[in-house]
Parts: structure tokens; C-alpha cells; sequence
């Protein structure tokens, strides 16, 4: 279980305060939650509703990660087609560096469009953009390159980029279809965060990538969602829906997470944004009454 940033109740209002930010995140790292995740809002769109936490995300994760130890960094997503894939590989690859590997990269192909005209993309194009600035990044990994594409320039193996990731590759995690096929996404990317659906749905969706996960690797990679949580005061309060989450206590939160987890759910991102309840005693209540059902206690250990 992760925790979207910022870490604060802005219901009222699309920008958030980022009072305390800093404090948050040590919290939540400190109360055993295994990731932090911010997200990619180049422009303040009025009409999307929500302007994230304001901040660039690769120099926020820099920063954050000079602040932290063990929690991982995630971005939920690069909007691929709105950059050029060589910063975003740079960008990342630093931060992997910098945090002893602990960047998770979620990838997606945008989907507000104002933004497009402003940066003079084309918005209809974003499904060939993302999947080229996919496939550059990757290419990147290696020593001295050669790709050749074409709208993000060639790699003719004379140049290289550095810093390397710690690892083989920085994980990429796809969101939602990012307007490539279900197959494509099963084959390439190395995870899946996809938003919030009934039971019903996400347990047939789940079953189904994984499925065709199998025809094509030798192991399988982890499905992830956000979800929107407003945890109420009574523990036994029964849950109401809001958006894209639920209005409930604390017993019954544990509930439905057991839910998620028989269906195939690996890691869950917490969105605190409606929560009226104080955000510290939430994230405490949290920890405190659910993390030790759902966190290994072996990893816990190796953690520590």
C-alpha cells in the first residue's frame, strides 16, 4: 500500500497547499507504507479538476529522495508524448541513482488536451508518440544505442547516456491503455496501474492480463490501482461511494482490501484528497489497522 501525493485534503479546491509535504512523506515512510506516488500536470487545467502536487515530479522525486531511505518513488504517470524521451530517461535514471534504485516509472499517453496544442503536439498522434518514447527509453539502458525513430530523432551507437539505471532497466509501469492494445501492454510494459472499477470487472480484467502475460513471459508482473479514501471516525461506519473510492471506516476498509488482494490487486495507492478526518490520525489509524494485514512481515524485516 502506497499514498498519493499531496498528502492533504484539497476538496474544496483544484491546487493543494503543500503545507507540511515534507512531514507527510516521512510519516508515511516511517509508518511502513511502501510508496509514495506523484503525478505529471505540466499545465493547471481548470476543467481537469485537480492540479496534483504543483511541483515538477523528477525534481520533486529528487528532492524527496534525499529525504527518505527505504520507500519507493513513484511517478503515476509521465505523460510520454508530452516530453522528449531522452529527459525522461535521464531524469529517471538520476533519481534511481541517487535513491539506491527505489524509482518506480509509470508511463501514460496523456489524456488532457489542452495541454497538447500549448506544447505544439498533436493530441491524435499520442498513441504513436507514446509507444516510440516507450520503446526509445528502453533502448536507452543499453551501452551506446542505435534506434531510429521518427519524430524523436536517431541513436547511431556513437553516443551514450548516462547515469545507467541500478538495475537492468527502470521499471516501466503502463496506465490505463494509454491507447495501445491490452497484448501490447502484457508483453512490453513491466506492470500495470489501471483505475478503479467494481469487484466484478477488475477481478475479469486482472484475470484477463494476466492471461496474456503468461503467453509471453516467464513471470508475472504486479497490477496496481489508486483509490480515492475518505476513512470515517465510527470504525464500523458502512462504506458510501465517492468518487473513484469509498467513505467508510476503518473495519470495513480492511474488508474490502481483502477483496482487492483475492482478485489479484498487488499494490494500492491511497488518495487522501476528500479525507475530512484529521490526515495524521488517518494515516496512523491506517497503519496501525490495516498495513499488518497486508504487509509481509518477512519483508517488513528485510526492510528494517
Amino acid at each position: 500500500m502506497g499514498v498519493v501525493v499531496p498528502i492533504e485534503n484539497y476538496s474544496t479546491s483544484a491546487i493543494p497547499t503543500m503545507q507540511d509535504h515534507v512531514q507527510r512523506v516521512k510519516q508515511i515512510e516511517a509508518l511502513g507504507f511502501k510508496a509514495l506516488w506523484i503525478r505529471d500536470i505540466p499545465f493547471h487545467v481548470p476543467a481537469f479538476g485537480d492540479a496534483g502536487q504543483t511541483f515538477d515530479p523528477f525534481t520533486y522525486l529528487g528532492f524527496l529522495a534525499g529525504q527518505t531511505t527505504k520507500i519507493s518513488l513513484g511517478v503515476s504517470s509521465i505523460a510520454l508524448p508530452l516530453h522528449h524521451p531522452l529527459n525522461i530517461a535521464k531524469s529517471a535514471t538520476t533519481i534511481d541513482q541517487l535513491s539506491n534504485g527505489r524509482l518506480v516509472l509509470g508511463v501514460a499517453s496523456g489524456d488532457r488536451y489542452d495541454e497538447y496544442p500549448a506544447m505544439g503536439i498533436d493530441y491524435e498522434n499520442r498513441s504513436e508518440l507514446f509507444q516510440e518514447s516507450f520503446n526509445y527509453i528502453r533502448q536507452l539502458q543499453n551501452d551506446f544505442p542505435i534506434y531510429e525513430t521518427k519524430n524523436h530523432g536517431v541513436l547511431q551507437g556513437n553516443i551514450d547516456m548516462l547515469p545507467k539505471s541500478t538495475t537492468h532497466k527502470i521499471p516501466l509501469l503502463m496506465t490505463g491503455s494509454s491507447r495501445q492494445t491490452l497484448e501490447w501492454n502484457a508483453k512490453n510494459a513491466d506492470g500495470w496501474m489501471n483505475y478503479p472499477r467494481d469487484l466484478y470487472t477488475q477481478n475479469n480484467t486482472i484475470r484477463q492480463y494476466r492471461e496474456l502475460v503468461a503467453e509471453t513471459q516467464e513471470y508475472d508482473k504486479p497490477f496496481m490501482q489508486p483509490m480515492y479514501l475518505d476513512v470515517l471516525k465510527d470504525p464500523n461506519a458502512k462504506p458510501q461511494p465517492i468518487q473513484l473510492g469509498f467513505r467508510l471506516g476503518i473495519n470495513y476498509l480492511t474488508d474490502y482490501l481483502d477483496k482487492l488482494r483475492s482478485i489479484g490487486v498487488n499494490h494500492l495507492a491511497l488518495n487522501l484528497r476528500f479525507n475530512t478526518m484529521n490526515i495524521e490520525k488517518t494515516l496512523e489509524a491506517i497503519s496501525k489497522n490495516v498495513l499488518p494485514e497486508f504487509h509481509s512481515k518477512d519483508q517488513t524485516k528485510q526492510d528494517e
